[in-house]
């Protein structure tokens, strides 16, 4: 199995930019068959990671939390910020009003060992590959992990 990042990620990704239009991501996901896509600034920095997950809320949409009224209060059961956030993604129009903020990400140079843990411990499908400067050099898949691991067996 190769022992860098740097090794098994995809290098060059596919990017999108915060003001790309939402129909625009959703073409590139289904055109290259990827659940997600860095989010990167003017100067391929980092910003963001939108997914399959964010997208859905355009379908489903959301329903507001549940509350309780006493003594002239209302008592929010769950966390009214939560699904604010969620309306702003059900609503939506750019990238950049649907994506997740301060995605995790690995350095090239990590073992891959420690990013299987970081994807698995996280629940994420993939990690941005970024430099020291936060630009976005490759992406690392939990399927590249795999591959990794086929390879090494041949």
């Amino acid at each position: 199995m190769p022992k860098t990042v740097a090794e098994a990620m995809t290098p060059q990704p596919v990017v999108v930019k915060p003001q790309t239009p939402l129909n625009e991501a959703i073409a590139i996901l289904a055109e290259r068959r990827v659940s997600g896509l860095p989010v990167v600034d003017d100067d391929n920095r980092l910003v963001g990671i939108i997914s399959e997950t964010d997208l859905m809320w355009q379908e489903t949409g959301v329903t507001p939390p549940a509350y309780i009224m006493f003594l002239d209060s209302v008592i929010f059961l769950k966390n009214p910020a939560t699904y604010e956030r969620d309306l702003h993604k059900a609503l939506g129009q750019t990238v950049g009003e649907v994506m997740s903020k301060d995605p995790v990400t690995i350095a090239p140079d990590k073992p891959l060992r420690e990013a299987a843990q970081i994807l698995h411990d996280r629940d994420v499908r993939r990690l941005p590959v970024v430099d020291g400067e936060s630009h976005v050099i490759g992406i690392l898949t939990r399927g590249d992990i795999i591959r990794a691991m086929a390879a090494s067996q041949d």
